[in-house]
């Protein structure tokens, strides 16, 4: 198969074309590999295209100071990884890796030796579907029938579950991710396949919470993630990822049925597991959540049951607007959004999207400017405008709270 496709024609910029002459000049054959073959065979254009090739880290090195060409971040050199700097007309950067074979694993890391065979190389790849190679010219190099999976949107590791699985324990995780991007269907899985993950299960305690958490949260923004998740308890993976032994599948269902199409936070729908504020602290402990995920999961939970709508319809947006401009915090706003997905309110969620706060229009100097002078009774005058402005819906003018004071 040959693909020409305008998604992967658009690939070809002066940068690439004078990286594709240099390869080719030096007899090294170049290819796409990975996720950018799976993304151009479903009409998509990659965000991000790797290089693989049969020329050693030393060969490529060497041809690139021959052009002058500069190298950045050589991190990943052990690995087979050069990153090359083209200029042509604009900075290009292009990652390519010679093909390798593992020599060891441990589950989490891997001990490789340099190759030629395109096809050794596919073998040690997680997923079929990621497994294929897209020559230049765009012929298609598929050896683990990946092509034919992504077209029946089947997610299968490349021979046995097992052994790939073994080789790096995240890859359970990896699998659940690409299966909610892929898979039109929850629940069409080879059983083997869940066998091998529950069999191995116990591997993901090895492997570091940054690298959970990563594979977690593109799982939980990905179509079946209330499924997935259930599959996590299912399987015996939670205690492993630090999730709480007891989550709260049915409530997480519900709540992905309710806001999967709003665009939750993967937060938002995780929170739905916990029953305490204790089950976040254990979770941030394990896989290091950013302070704001933290805090919006504190928040969440605090107030999915007692912050809800009034009954009154024409009110019914109040009790958040309210609690938005008596919580000062920058943030205060974006958390209620997410609570009204969490509470499937649909309707208000939209209302206040484009609800923007309203400035409370009397100050301390205003009252100072009146005569008032205690510190404290300015705080309680202040307090009681404040309430009063807040029963207006946030109408009244300064002039219009101002003049109460004389009259009461």
């Amino acid at each position: 198969m040959q693909l020409k496709t305008k998604e992967f024609e658009s690939l070809f910029t002066d940068g690439l074309l004078a990286l594709a002459e240099m390869f080719e000049k030096n007899r090294f054959e170049l290819r796409i590999a990975g996720g950018a073959v799976r993304d151009l065979l479903s009409g998509k254009r990659p965000e991000d295209v790797d290089f693989a090739t049969t020329a050693t880290p030393e060969q490529m090195k060497s041809m690139f100071q021959a052009v002058g060409v500069r190298m950045i971040n050589n991190k990943g050199e052990k690995h087979g990884t050069i990153t090359a700097r083209v200029s042509l007309p604009h900075n290009e950067n292009f990652e390519v890796t010679t093909l390798r074979v593992d020599v060891q694993t441990d589950g989490r890391h891997a001990e490789v030796e340099f190759t030629t065979d395109w096809q050794k190389d596919a073998e040690r790849r997680d997923l079929t579907i990621n497994s294929m190679f897209l020559g230049l010219d765009g012929t298609l190099y598929d050896y683990f029938r990946g092509y034919e999976d992504l077209k029946n949107r089947k997610v299968r590791f490349v021979g046995s579950a097992s052994l790939r699985i073994l080789e790096d324990y995240l890859r359970i995780l990896r699998y659940f991710r690409f299966y909610g991007r892929v898979a039109t269907e929850p629940g069409q899985h080879e059983p083997e396949t869940l066998e091998a993950i529950r069999e191995n299960a116990r591997g993901l305690a090895g492997i570091s919470g940054e690298r959970i958490w990563v594979e977690l949260k593109k799982m939980l923004v990905g179509d079946h993630a209330d499924h997935l998740l259930d599959l996590v308890y299912e399987l015996g993976l939670a205690q492993y990822t630090g999730l709480p032994a007891d989550g709260n599948v049915e409530e997480m269902k519900q709540i992905w049925q309710k806001a999967h199409d709003c665009s939750p936070k993967p937060m938002t729908i995780l929170t739905a597991l916990f029953r305490s504020q204790d089950d976040v602290e254990k979770l941030d402990l394990r896989l290091k959540l950013s302070r704001e995920e933290k805090n919006l999961s504190l928040f969440l939970v605090k107030y999915r049951r007692d912050l809800v709508k009034e009954q009154d319809e024409h009110d019914s947006m109040k009790p958040y607007t309210d609690f938005i401009i008596d919580s000062r915090e920058p943030d205060s706003q974006s958390k209620v959004l997410e609570l009204l997905k969490y509470q499937g309110e649909k309707k208000l969620l939209d209302e206040l999207s484009r609800w923007s706060i309203p400035r409370f229009p009397v100050s301390g100097h205003d009252l100072r400017k009146l005569g008032f002078t205690s510190g404290k009774e300015i705080g309680t005058i202040l307090q009681e405008l404040r309430d009063m402005w807040k029963k207006s819906h946030y109408q009244m003018s300064k002039e219009e709270l101002l003049a109460t004071l004389s009259t009461s």
